[in-house]
C-alpha cells in the first residue's frame, strides 16, 4: 500500500507539519476519551442512578391506597416520601407540561429521559430545568401528581467538568509545545535561509545553534560554503593570472607585426586579435559574478541601456516587451555581471544570426530575461553540453562567423546561478532560432 497521494495534500513547511504532528494526536485522544467517557462510563452511571430512583417511585406506587381523597393519598405515602427526600403534590391538569424539558448543555439528560420513559409508562412529562432540581409528572386515579427531588440523584453532578478540564489542559499543553517547537525549529529556519541566500549568491552571517544535529548540519554548511568560496577565489586568481601574463607577449607580437608590411601582417594580426578575444573571455569567466555585491536595480531600465548600447554599434537588436515590470520597481541584482551575461547572449545571437530580440517578464516569484535570434539554434540533445565551459558545437553554430573558446553560455549560466537562477535554452517561436532565458527567483 502506498501513501504517495497524501503528498499532494500534506503541507510543505516543516513548521506546519510539526504542528500537525502535535495537534492531531491531542485532538484524537480528547475525542476518543470524550466519546468513551460519555457513551460508556457516564451513560452507564446515569442509567444506574436513574433506575434506582425509578425503583423507589415504583415502591412508593405500590404503597399508594386504591381509593380515597388526595389528602388521604398524600398522608398515606408521607412516611415513604420523607426518607427519600421526595416532595409530592397534586396539580391541575392544565399545569402538566406539554413536553419534556431539558437544557441543551445537559449531557446526561437524554439518558435520564430515556430510562424514565421506558420504566414508567404512566409518566406524563419530565422536567430537568437545571442541575439541582428534577420534576416528574405522573398520572394517577386521583389526578396528576408532581414529584420533585434532587437532580443529583439521577446523574453525576457537573459531568462536563472532566471534558472542560481535559480541553483546557490540552490547549495549554499544546500552546507550550508550540512555543518549544518554534524555538527548536528556529535554528533550522536560520540554516535554511542562509543556504538559500548562498544559493542565490548572497553571503549572510550565520552561526550554528540549536540541537546537536542542527549544529552539525550548520557546521557542515559553513565548511561547504568556505570550500566553495575558496574554490571560486582560486579559479579567479588562476585564470586572471594566466590571462594577465599572456597580455605581455601579445603586446610584443602586435608591436613586431606593426613593423611588417600591412599585407603580410594582416593574417597574423587577425590571429593575435582572436587570441586577445580569447583572453578577454577567460577574464570574464574568471570574474563571474563575484566582483560586486547585489544592489537594487531596475531591470527594465538596465535592459534598455544594454539594447541602446548594442544598437549604437549598428546591430539589429530590439527590446520587444517588458511584462509585469512597474516603473521604478527594483530587484536585488549584480548589474555588471547581469549586463555581461545579456551582452554575451546578444553577441551570440548576432554572431550566428542577423536579428536579436530581448524581452523581460517579471512576477512576484521570478524574473525572466529572454534573448531570441533567427540563427540555426542548438539541437535539444546538445543544449546541456553547450552550457559547459570550453564547449564549441560546430554542428550547431557556424564557426566561420566568429571565433570563441566556448565560454559565452558558460559565463551566462554562471551569472544566472550566482543570482539563484538558471539559464534555459529552447527554440524561438517568434524568430525560429535559439531562445535563451535567464530565470532568477525573487
Amino acid at each position: 500500500m502506498t501513501f504517495r497521494w497524501l503528498k499532494h495534500y500534506s503541507p510543505r513547511s516543516i513548521y506546519t507539519r510539526a504542528a500537525i504532528i502535535i495537534v492531531v494526536p491531542v485532538i484524537v485522544v480528547q475525542i476518543v476519551v470524550s466519546v468513551v467517557f460519555l457513551q460508556r462510563h457516564l451513560e452507564d452511571v446515569t442509567k444506574q442512578m436513574t433506575l434506582t430512583v425509578v425503583r423507589e417511585i415504583e415502591m412508593i406506587a405500590r404503597q399508594a391506597p386504591e381509593a380515597g381523597t388526595q389528602d388521604h393519598f398524600l398522608t398515606t405515602l408521607a412516611p415513604f416520601l420523607s426518607p427519600l427526600h421526595i416532595n409530592m403534590r397534586f396539580i391541575a391538569t392544565e399545569e402538566v407540561p406539554k413536553a419534556d424539558l431539558r437544557q441543551w448543555t445537559d449531557y446526561t439528560g437524554r439518558q435520564v429521559l430515556r430510562t424514565i420513559r421506558n420504566r414508567l409508562p404512566q409518566v406524563l412529562a419530565v422536567e430537568l430545568p437545571n442541575t439541582r432540581q428534577a420534576r416528574l409528572f405522573i398520572d394517577t386515579d386521583l389526578g396528576p401528581v408532581e414529584l420533585s427531588f434532587d437532580r443529583r440523584r439521577l446523574s453525576p453532578a457537573a459531568p462536563h467538568q472532566l471534558i472542560v478540564t481535559m480541553v483546557f489542559f490540552g490547549v495549554l499543553m499544546t500552546a507550550i509545545a508550540f512555543l518549544y517547537m518554534r524555538n527548536q525549529l528556529r535554528p533550522l529556519k536560520r540554516l535554511s535561509d542562509a543556504a538559500q541566500a548562498f544559493g542565490r549568491g548572497h553571503t549572510v552571517p550565520y552561526s550554528p545553534s540549536g540541537a546537536i544535529e542542527i549544529r552539525a548540519a550548520g557546521s557542515a554548511f559553513l565548511d561547504m560554503r568556505a570550500r566553495i568560496e575558496r574554490h571560486l577565489e582560486q579559479r579567479t586568481l588562476m585564470l586572471s593570472g594566466v590571462s594577465h601574463d599572456l597580455r605581455t607577449p601579445l603586446t610584443r607580437l602586435k608591436l613586431g607585426l606593426s613593423m611588417l608590411d600591412e599585407e603580410d601582417a594582416a593574417p597574423l594580426l587577425q590571429d593575435v586579435s582572436e587570441m586577445q578575444q580569447m583572453l578577454d573571455a577567460f577574464l570574464d569567466f574568471s570574474r563571474g559574478a563575484s566582483e560586486a555585491m547585489p544592489e537594487p536595480v531596475d531591470p527594465g531600465e538596465l535592459l534598455r541601456q544594454i539594447v541602446e548600447d548594442a544598437q549604437r554599434s549598428g546591430t539589429d537588436v530590439q527590446l520587444v516587451a517588458t511584462e509585469g515590470c512597474d516603473a521604478g520597481e527594483k530587484v536585488m541584482l549584480r548589474p555588471m555581471a547581469l549586463r555581461r551575461a545579456v551582452e554575451n547572449l546578444i553577441g551570440n545571437a548576432l554572431r550566428y544570426g542577423n536579428r536579436a530580440e530581448v524581452s523581460l517578464a517579471m512576477t512576484s516569484k521570478f524574473l525572466r530575461i529572454r534573448v531570441e535570434d533567427d540563427g540555426p539554434g542548438i539541437p535539444a540533445d546538445k543544449r546541456a553540453e553547450a552550457i559547459k565551459p570550453f564547449q564549441r558545437l560546430d554542428a550547431a553554430r557556424n564557426q566561420n562567423k566568429g571565433g570563441g573558446v566556448g565560454l559565452g553560455l558558460a559565463i551566462v549560466a554562471d551569472v544566472a546561478r550566482a543570482h539563484g537562477g538558471a539559464l534555459r535554452l529552447g527554440d524561438s517561436e517568434r524568430l525560429g532560432g535559439l531562445c535563451a532565458d535567464i530565470v532568477i527567483g525573487r
